[in-house]
């Protein structure tokens, strides 16, 4: 495995219905690299964006769908998501206050 720097953890935000109404209690998703674990994702998190302090990190694996067209079939690639909480006293993700 090769290592994984920072900017290879975060991959780009998820911009859902869901994902925008989590932002008012400073939750914000994104979609990270699959073998990336919390430490790094709260640490890639800490560096790309100033001012934000993450409190809390939570990952779910989504695995990919089964796929099919005429008699081929196949699986859609496999991702992962985290919600990145931040603390009440840490700056809000620039990249989200235009949306």
């Amino acid at each position: 495995m090769a290592t994984i720097e920072y900017y290879d953890v975060i991959l780009k935000p998820v911009v859902t219905e869901k994902s925008m109404n989590a932002m008012a209690e400073k939750k914000y998703t994104f979609l990270v690299h699959p073998e990336a674990n919390k430490t790094m994702i709260k640490k890639a998190v800490e560096k790309m964006f100033d001012g934000v302090k993450v409190q809390r990190v939570s990952t779910m694996n989504c695995v990919g769908k089964n796929k099919r067209r005429g008699m081929i079939s196949g699986k859609t690639a496999k991702t992962k998501k985290a919600i990145v909480t931040l603390t009440p006293e840490s700056k809000e993700i620039e990249l989200f206050s235009g949306m």
